[in-house]
This record gives structure tokens, sequence and C-alpha cells, in this order.
């Protein structure tokens, strides 16, 4: 079986191939006939909800619409209120995600339009999905999802550039101006990488100690700290929390302790000043503080500087490096075999999966 670091290492020639064949790959989206939507809705789980709230606030940039983020069993059990004017997209990589299948079965057969993400056309999902969509990066094997939520980040971003200029929300020049800023980011990963493994080398010690591990986020790093919770307690298996930014400093910090390991996800954006004032204080708290730049910045030595300078909006493409590459280093050295099932009993009980 491929590993974390095999997929992770992959992300470069994966996003090559889905920015070459975009138009390909999205052409049910292309041909639509009502394009002129008021709203966009996400449902997922797991590492596909993450993904879509790394996604959400670009998608609403560019298409001047709100997007939001919904879960699947909450929405198919108690809130599946239709509107013709909300366009639906449904995120299963795997394509085996029960709630999931349930709701795009129950959208179709109100008449509501629902675009289904998976990377298995096969699948289950995608058997059921009138407008099933390939991520356009083949079938990871590994079950604790890296590429995966990295293209699917990838692709609803292409999702909303394509729809954005079918609304004539954006010109052409804009539209190939986004185009050429993705394949700069597509470039620059190996560097990304890089730099990612020998922080993570270099921190080992410390984060093998590490009891509870916050990943603190805003805008669209907030999707990038969530999949820090989602990544650490799957592989790593202590406790693992993402937050938002303002939710941290709204009851969570109250339960801090000076053992916390904290990392903060800077994308060099509108709240890099409200990050760091909470940085400010829990540097009277809490021994082990690490920021993830962007870009540059920071007088920490131990901070990880990654040397993207690019819209705060995209910096989940390559932000969530860094936390997938320590969540497989520091489970291989603890010797947590990511191969075998944690709980082979689980599916079997709960038929979470079909």
């Amino acid at each position: 079986m491929k590993n974390m670091d095999y997929y992770i290492r992959s992300e470069q020639n994966v996003y090559e191939n889905i920015i070459r064949s975009r138009k390909d790959l999205l052409q049910k989206v292309i041909q639509m006939e009502k394009v002129d939507y008021q709203a966009i809705v996400i449902f997922a789980t797991g590492s596909s909800s993450n993904a879509a709230f790394a996604a959400q606030l670009y998608m609403s940039d560019k298409l001047a619409i709100p997007v939001y983020v919904g879960e699947p069993s909450t929405a198919g059990n108690y809130m599946l209120h239709l509107n013709k004017n909300t366009l639906y997209i449904a995120i299963s990589q795997g394509g085996h995600s029960y709630s999931t299948i349930h709701l795009v079965k129950e959208i179709e057969r109100q008449g509501g339009i629902v675009f289904t993400l998976t990377s298995d056309l096969r699948s289950p999902i995608a058997k059921e999905s009138t407008r099933a969509i390939d991520l356009g990066m083949g079938l990871e094997e590994m079950p604790y999802v890296t590429l995966g939520y990295s293209a699917t980040i990838l692709m609803l971003n292409l999702m909303a550039l394509e729809l954005a200029l079918l609304q004539e929300k954006i010109l052409e020049e804009e539209y190939q101006a986004e185009i050429a800023e993705l394949k700069k980011i597509t470039a620059h990963l190996p560097q990304v990488t890089e730099k990612s493994a020998a922080w993570v080398d270099e921190h080992t010690q410390e984060l093998m100690e590490a009891e509870r591990v916050f990943f603190i986020g805003y805008g669209a790093a907030y999707g990038v700290a969530r999949e820090g919770e989602t990544k650490v307690t799957e592989t790593i298996r202590i406790t693992s929390f993402g937050k938002e930014l303002e939710e941290y400093m709204h009851g969570p910090y109250i339960g801090l302790s000076e053992r916390d390991y904290i990392i903060f996800l800077e994308p060099q954006g509108l709240l890099e000043d409200r990050a760091e004032k909470l940085k400010q204080f829990l540097q009277g708290h809490v021994k082990k503080i690490r920021t993830i730049y962007a870009d540059a910045g920071g007088e920490n030595a131990d901070d990880l500087l990654l040397g993207m300078r690019t819209a705060e909006l995209l910096t989940p493409l390559f932000m969530t490096i860094p936390v997938h590459l320590l969540s497989f280093e520091i489970s291989k050295k603890k010797g947590i075999n990511l191969e075998v099932s944690a709980f082979p009993e689980f599916d079997k009980i709960t038929k979470s999966k079909i």
C-alpha cells in the first residue's frame, strides 16, 4: 500500500493534471443550462468537509454569492429544504460514505441539482448521482487521505472559476490570471514539501511528547486547522483540535494548559494582527507555540516559513502539506501502523461506509 508520504509528494503531478484537464473534468458544470444560482451548499464529512471549508471563501469571493458547508446526515434527516436557486455539491472522495450517498439520492429524488465529487466513478455514490465529477487524481489507497483532500480544494476552486466565467462575474483575462496563479502554486509545491519535511524533522522530539495539539486558523486556513485536527487524531491518536481564531478566543482558551502544543496557521491575510494578539497572550501561559506562515514573517526560529506569496484564499492549496507530513512522520516514529485499521469492527457495526 502506498503511504501518506507518497501521496503528499504526488500533489504537484496531480495538480498539473487537474489544471490541464479542468475543462474535461468539469464538462457537466460548464454545460449546465441554469447558471445563475444565488447560493451554493456543499455537503461533506471528515477530510472532505475540511477541504470544503478550505475552498469555501475562495468560491464565495469569485462567485459573489454565499457558499455554505453542511453535514449530510443533519441535512438529509432533519433539514433538507431544497431551493431551486441553490446549487448543491456533495463530496465523497472514496465514494462510500453512507450519509452522503443517502443525501445525494434524496436531493435527486426531490428534483434538486447536485454535483458529486469523487475519486472513483465506479463507487456507490457515483452510481447514485447523475452528475458525478471525477476528482482527477486516481484512487488513493491510504484511508487517511491527503491527496484527496488537496485535490478536492483545487477542484472546488476551479469549479468556482468556471461558474464565475459562465455567469460573466469574471472576464477571460481574470480567469486566465487565476489559472496562472494556480500553476505558480503548483510549481512551488516541491519546495514547500522539503521545507515542511525539514521542519518536522527538527521538531520531532517535541511533537512526539505532545499530549494535546491545537491548530488555530482564520479565513480559508480554518479548513487547514480542521484538517489538522482530523489527521493528528486519526494518525498520531492523541487529543487534537482545529479551531477558528475567534472561536478559540471565545471559551476554549480558558481550558489551556502550559503543556498544550499550539500551531497557528497563518495565511498572512486580514486577521494576522488579531492572531498576533492571541499569540502574545498565549506566550505567558503555553511553552510550545509554533506558527506556519504561508510566506515569510515571524522572529521565532521554531516557526515554519513556506515562502509562497499568493492570495490569502489560495493558501490551503499548500499550507496543509506540513500538517499532513507531521501526522505521517510522528505516527511512524510512534510505531503506529496506518495500514492496519485501528478498529476493524467499526464499519461492520455502524455501516458508516457502503
